[in-house]
């Protein structure tokens, strides 16, 4: 289970099931993704509307991380759907589950 304080992670926004994803790394992933859903930050999430957390990995190495975050974003797409439909196949937003507001299963964390 995910604690509320910051941890390292490569995520995935989506802006709705099966639609405009954007994939990316931080430090701090409760914060960032706060950001994204309330669109604190010019661009491509807040143009696409991608407000929805629906994957995450944690990671303690920011180097590691960044690679995985490098690798998804060459993979195409239908993997990605895949990835996240394999995980978290509702698309359920994960921001309540990271910010501690509900409790998810072992399969989504």
């Amino acid at each position: 289970m995910v604690g509320r304080d910051s941890f390292i992670a490569v995520y995935i926004m989506a802006s709705r099931t099966r639609g405009t994803l954007y994939i990316g790394v931080t430090s701090d992933l409760i914060r960032r993704t706060h950001e994204h859903r309330e669109g604190l930050i010019p661009g491509f999430t807040k143009t696409y509307g991608c407000k929805r957390l629906v994957w995450y990995a944690p990671y303690e190495i920011m180097t590691e991380a960044i690679q995985r975050e490098k690798s998804l974003k060459r993979y195409p797409r239908d993997w990605k759907l895949n990835l996240i439909d394999r995980d978290n196949p509702d698309w359920i937003d994960l921001y309540p589950v990271i910010t501690g507001q509900v409790v998810m299963g072992p399969r989504l964390v």
